[in-house]
């Protein structure tokens, strides 16, 4: 069966890994240049084959999760093992994760989930920790390059981001820790009862805080009660007043700037909105 969404490269790195693979679902969103199948071979079972195209940067970061941070999860099945990977054609093939998507599912709404969550998390960010003195600076420079870009936040507010964004403190030392990137009921499974993770192409170091954000203006905002099971998970809030603001200014302009530069119109209102809660 022809396998869609590969380059010549990566169909031949796939011929060597499972030459006798068949297409089960085609996973791709069609937002990024990131092919996702789910395919089915005699030798390794269900598998899933990430191809990235030629811009992608997620293939990278996703196997270097893979080398360097997920072995605590996959030990316990709670991620998919690497199987084979291609670095240099951008692909990589990781054993199926059984279950279902937590977004949209009964389970989005189960204090328990948001308790697994925090219990995980909690595992992979206490594997390493690491001073930057340099991350607010960073951060603050990430924020104003994405103001750079074509956006339709609206002009009053976008000179009041930059405003704040200029205040921000360019020294004091921050930890950063191995983060998720994504953390978010779409991007966790639930299988009878037992969440799953996938999805690692923006893992990297950043401060815990950095992997609270997304929840923080969906699912905690409109359930505290899932906030309260996820910190019981987590054992403690690791969000500092002063970063806390800081990284969730910077999610707000990323969400609505990236959204609306790959067309994602529904994306683009939730950092649209996020701004407008942020700027009061």
């Amino acid at each position: 069966m022809q396998i869609p969404g590969l380059t010549d490269r990566q169909r031949a790195s796939l011929d060597r890994w499972a030459p006798r693979a068949a297409l089960v679902h085609d996973h791709s969103w069609g937002l990024v240049q990131t092919t996702v199948l789910e395919l089915d071979d005699p030798h390794h079972g269900r598998v899933i084959l990430k191809a990235g195209g030629p811009e992608d940067h997620h293939l990278a970061r996703e196997l270097r999760a893979h080398r360097d941070w997920l072995q605590p999860w996959v030990r316990t099945g709670h991620a998919p093992q690497l199987l084979a990977a291609d670095e240099g054609a951008k692909l990589l093939m990781t054993r199926f994760l059984p279950g279902r998507l937590v977004e949209g599912d009964p389970a989005q709404d189960a204090p328990d989930t948001y308790r697994q969550a925090g219990e995980l998390l909690a595992r992979f960010h206490s594997q390493h920790a690491q001073p930057s003195s340099n991350w607010n600076r960073r951060l603050a420079q990430r924020a104003l390059s994405w103001l750079e870009r074509p956006h339709r936040i609206d002009a009053a507010c976008a000179a009041a981001l930059r405003a704040e964004v200029r205040t921000w403190p360019e020294r004091g030392e921050v930890a950063l820790v191995p983060t998720h990137g994504d953390w978010q009921p779409r991007n966790w499974l639930v299988d009878d009862g037992t969440v799953r993770l996938i999805d690692f192409g923006r893992t990297a170091l950043r401060p815990a805080v950095e992997d609270l954000a997304r929840l923080a203006r969906q699912d905690f905002a409109r359930d505290a009660s899932l906030e309260r099971a996820f910190l019981t998970g987590y054992g403690e809030d690791p969000r500092d007043a002063g970063l806390w603001r800081r990284t969730l200014v910077s999610e707000a302009i990323g969400t609505a700037v990236w959204a609306y530069g790959v067309g994602d119109e529904p994306f683009e209102q939730v950092g649209l909105r996020q701004i407008s809660r942020l700027l009061g």
